[in-house]
């Protein structure tokens, strides 16, 4: 036993080695059904690892077991490959093959996770730590993937404010221009990876709308212009809405924000605006006080009580809700 998990783990460290030497030399990653992913070591490691473990079962099925136990502790050599990844990360943003070489990096976990879901026993501290472990290269692969667009969206979405929400349309299609170039990338991401990228840009995405409106740039008396500004609001979520569910995202929990933030400004009974508040909070309960009152100075024909009135009533609904998933809390108001 002991031979045969040294001969194993001898193999794994000269694949994890020369995998490593490769992203070194920018070697473009193999593609298998369209996906960027290391060969050597998403599929000739695990199935290293599952030819070693037959020949213990052959011996006997505890034999299997103990292998099986110890050579979790490698898998993939985990601490060596997380630093090996971190590092390359750090150091080789130059590289032509850079972004490919992190997605066929991202890809790796999934075999490997598929590995350790089906073949680590629930008990074993080593599952969740190497789950914790590719949990951590996923989304740091996903962070450095998704900077570039970020910071190519930021200086879009200024406009929405600097023009006051004129032209708001033609800014939302250069926002849908610019993010699609990304995304036609990420299709090399493995399906699942694909999608959870999808939704991270969706949410950011909605995110940095609401982050414009909160920005007190814009103040209207007039119902009517309040009424144009929700219509322009309302084009842009349902635009955005289709952009993401044709690209593959599954948040259908984001698509409600920007059309009930519209029907608040549109809405001019204060009652109905409550109401409105109430179920906007029940959908997105991370809501705040500070958040509302930012969103509000748009809404300039309100009264300062009436004002006092609707952010009372956030406070006496958020209480009573469980949070869900974050989306408000991740907005700072200044």
């Amino acid at each position: 036993l002991p031979s045969l998990k040294a001969a194993i783990k001898n193999s794994l460290s000269k694949c994890l080695d020369k995998e490593i030497q490769r992203w070194k030399e920018d070697k473009e990653p193999e593609k298998l059904n369209g996906h960027f992913q290391s060969e050597l070591l998403a599929i000739f490691v695990i199935q290293s690892i599952y030819s070693g473990q037959k020949r213990a079962k052959d011996i006997s099925v505890a034999v299997g077991e103990e292998l099986s136990h110890r050579l979790s502790k490698e898998l993939p050599a985990k601490v060596r490959y997380k630093d090996a990844f971190e590092d390359f990360k750090e150091k080789s943003k130059k590289h032509r093959y850079y972004r490919p070489i992190l997605i066929a990096n991202i890809n790796n976990c999934w075999n490997f996770r598929d590995y350790a879901e089906k073949n680590m026993a629930e008990k074993d501290d080593n599952k969740a730590s190497t789950l914790s472990m590719l949990g951590d290269i996923e989304n740091s692969g996903f962070d450095v993937l998704l900077q570039q667009l970020f910071a190519q969206l930021k200086p879009i979405y200024k406009k929405f404010t600097e023009n006051k929400w004129d032209s708001s349309n033609e800014i939302m299609n250069e926002i849908i221009k610019t993010t699609s170039k990304h995304i036609s990338d990420f299709r090399t991401l493995k399906d699942p990876f694909y999608h959870a990228i999808v939704e991270k840009i969706h949410a950011h995405l909605v995110k940095e709308y609401i982050v414009r409106l909160l920005k007190r740039k814009v103040s209207l008396k007039a119902p009517g212009q309040q009424q144009n500004l929700a219509q322009h609001i309302s084009k842009n979520a349902a635009d955005l809405e289709a952009f993401c569910t044709s690209n593959g995202s599954q948040a259908t929990w984001l698509n409600s924000a920007l059309p009930k933030l519209a029907e608040i400004i549109r809405l001019q009974d204060l009652g109905a605006i409550k109401i409105e508040v109430a179920t906007l909070a029940t959908t997105y309960p991370d809501i705040r006080k500070r958040h509302l009152e930012a969103f509000l100075y748009i809404k300039a024909n309100l009264s300062r009580s009436e004002l006092k009135s609707i952010l009372g009533y956030l406070a006496d609904s958020a209480a009573s809700t469980l949070p869900g998933a974050p989306l408000f809390s991740n907005i700072n108001v200044s």
